[in-house]
């Protein structure tokens, strides 16, 4: 932890972001897998736990549903039917386990979802109370390149952060933290824990990770999917680089690279305060009379 964090405050609390796999057409197993995660986060005294993007129903890498300009093939429609079978309504049943292991061990959770909701699917992350509450959802704004043919796009209602005991909770997923309009929305409503839930695992991933925790002066929380392919002799298809930041961009866990793995922080609340004192780019470091940002909700 940054010497400007040394100092903890009474509120004190430990986090826990997941690096994981989950089971590609098996929600019923990755419902289990993420139940046994918040359990093993529960015993290292975790209050907060963050999943990855699209960790129940599964993030398809290298699948292109027999998509090509002007056609669509037989075989993409039935694994594309294949793929919505294993998505997750919201409210539903699977989302009532991961709510129920919440309340259990007193954890709030944020976890990545693909959500089927009539005959379209988003890419949505969950906000459940440690209270056993669904504290709200997000949809991802836009899907990336050839995610748009597979998943909808989110809309202004779901733009709300959460208010919770540990502090207020908010997420941009994957190539939303790319969109400074929206991080800027997220700062306006005073996000003190950000999460970034992910299938970005490049190298430059952190270097964004830091900047946005620079720029909010929050803690950001980057949960990445670890994905094996096929062939266990080749690499994986999505190697992880989960990460922990500090409100003055010091890494307070990961990057981790190559295996799936449960990082840990001690996050101390007062660091925000200490960070803002000097910068609050929606407070005294904005120019609103020169700058406006208008949300449509």
């Amino acid at each position: 932890m940054s010497s400007s964090s040394a100092k903890r405050s009474a509120s004190t609390f430990r986090a826990a972001v997941v690096q994981a796999e989950p089971v590609l057409n098996d929600t019923a197993e990755t419902v289990a897998h993420a139940v046994d995660r918040i359990a093993e986060a529960a015993r290292e005294g975790a209050r907060l736990i963050v999943f990855p993007e699209a960790f129940l129903g599964g993030y398809p890498k290298g699948a292109d549903f027999g998509i090509t300009l002007g056609s669509r093939t037989l075989e993409g429609r039935e694994a594309f039917a294949l793929y919505f079978a294993g998505a997750v309504d919201v409210p539903g049943p699977e989302v009532r386990s991961i709510a129920d292991a919440a309340r259990e061990h007193g954890m709030e959770v944020v976890i990545g979802v693909i959500e089927r909701s009539g005959s379209t699917l988003y890419c949505t992350a969950l906000f459940l109370g440690a209270d056993g509450s669904l504290r709200g959802k997000h949809r991802k704004l836009v899907p990336t390149a050839l995610e748009r043919c597979v998943w909808g796009r989110g809309d202004g209602s779901t733009l709300a952060a959460c208010q919770t005991p540990l502090g207020t909770l908010g997420a941009a997923i994957c190539w939303e933290n790319y969109m400074p309009l929206y991080r800027t929305s997220l700062y306006e409503q005073g996000v003190d824990l950000y999460c970034a839930p992910t299938v970005d695992d490049r190298e430059v991933w952190p270097s964004t990770m830091r900047h946005i925790a620079v720029e909010g002066r929050t803690f950001v929380f980057s949960a990445c999917q670890f994905l094996r392919g096929p062939d266990p002799d080749q690499p994986p298809l999505i190697r992880g680089g989960s990460l922990i930041v500090d409100p003055l961009g010091d890494i307070l866990a990961g990057p981790f690279y190559d295996a799936a793995t449960i990082l840990y922080a001690d996050i101390d609340p007062g660091a925000i305060a200490r960070g803002r004192f000097d910068l609050d780019v929606t407070g005294h470091y904005a120019r609103p009379d020169l700058f406006e940002l208008r949300t449509k909700t």
